[in-house]
């Protein structure tokens, strides 16, 4: 593997244990790539932190489609950020309820006001918004 550098490290047992168990679950084959991991989540969140950075990422929301106006409100919100909405998929879950999932881009800050927005509509049962960065792990 080129551009690799090895480095040695000291870690507690107890930690160590705790970190094999996770590598376990998650499905890890070695420390190194877990670790590596781990590291390119960090230089995410802090870069995302920031919210000039180049970013991308998912709002997906649970609605009672039943809601008064509430589909027209969401659609809204798409076409009023046409920018920033690269693509949708509608879901009917149920009788009464939908998913949508939504793949945002812009600056991080921009992008998550809207996500917040549309988590935040009035109506909307639950929403969760995952965000990243590639100018932290490129």
């Amino acid at each position: 593997m080129s551009g690799m550098t090895r480095f040695g490290m000291s870690m507690e047992e107890d930690l160590l244990d705790k970190f094999e168990r996770y590598m376990k679950r998650k499905g890890y084959t070695n420390r190194s790539e877990a670790i590596r991991d781990l590291i390119r989540d960090a230089l995410v969140k802090d870069e995302w932190d920031g919210g000039e950075a180049d970013s991308i990422g998912t709002v997906t929301i649970v609605y009672d489609h039943h809601s008064r106006e509430l589909s027209s409100k969401l659609t809204h919100s798409q076409h009023q950020n046409i920018g920033q909405v690269v693509a949708a998929m509608h879901v009917h879950v149920d009788a009464h309820h939908c998913l949508e999932a939504l793949i945002l881009r812009g600056k991080g800050r921009d992008i998550k006001t809207l996500g917040d927005h549309i988590v935040g509509t009035k109506g909307v049962v639950h929403g969760q918004m995952t965000f990243t960065t590639l100018e932290a792990i490129v």
